[in-house]
């Protein structure tokens, strides 16, 4: 089950992002107003949704992209004041409504975000972005692989996976599993869609690499 476009990230598509942004920090009220009034239709649709096919679906994929790739788009703050509230609630009511496990999209540097979705409920986290600040998938799995599971981050797919030579990728993929695997908690996935530019050895050497060292 997929529904797409979190409380900050639909206002931000609807208003645009630079529109948006400046709202959070010139006029806290109105784009508040705006994620409440987005929180309260993805409840409602959502409880529709789930009310009908809930006892059906295994993941509840949800996206809100608050991160970039360097740094958070807003403060942990920020985030904590007006955006962790409704993430809860929406969590809240989908686990009301399903035994399925909730799926946080978020790319970037997500790390100083994870222990807030532990908190609310999140079981995933995607896409694990490996090439983005604080993304170390070591430190990432000592210090949160006991409390959430993560989804993606089986080979940097920025730079190793489209520029890399197959050996590299392989090589990349063995430090992935190697961080991410063991205690279980982890399934192996592309950071996110392979691009037209990745040489289809690449593609393969990813794969090849996976299924020689799935079991651990």
């Amino acid at each position: 089950a997929i529904f797409g476009g979190g409380v900050f990230e639909q206002p931000a598509r609807i208003m645009g992002m630079e529109r948006f942004l400046t709202s959070i920090a010139l006029n806290e009220k109105f784009a508040n107003m705006a994620m409440e009034k987005i929180t309260e239709l993805y409840v409602e649709n959502c409880e529709r949704y789930l009310n009908e096919i809930g006892k059906y679906i295994q993941v509840f994929v949800y996206w809100n992209d608050i991160t970039g790739q360097t740094a958070p788009l807003i403060s942990p703050d920020t985030y904590r004041r007006l955006i962790k509230p409704k993430d809860k609630r929406i969590v809240e009511m989908v686990k009301s409504k399903t035994d399925a496990k909730f799926f946080y999209h978020c790319c970037g540097a997500a790390g100083e975000f994870i222990p807030d979705f532990i908190e609310i409920g999140v079981d995933i986290l995607n896409p694990v972005q490996v090439s983005a600040v604080g993304m170390d998938t070591a430190r990432l799995k000592k210090e949160f692989g006991n409390d959430i599971t993560f989804w993606g981050g089986g080979c940097d797919s920025q730079h190793v996976l489209p520029f890399g030579t197959p050996d590299e990728v392989r090589e990349e993929v063995k430090r992935r599993i190697n961080d991410l695997a063991e205690g279980g908690g982890f399934i192996f996935n592309a950071i996110h869609n392979i691009q037209d530019e990745v040489p289809p050895e690449n593609i393969m050497a990813m794969f090849e690499t996976f299924e020689e060292f799935r079991k651990y």
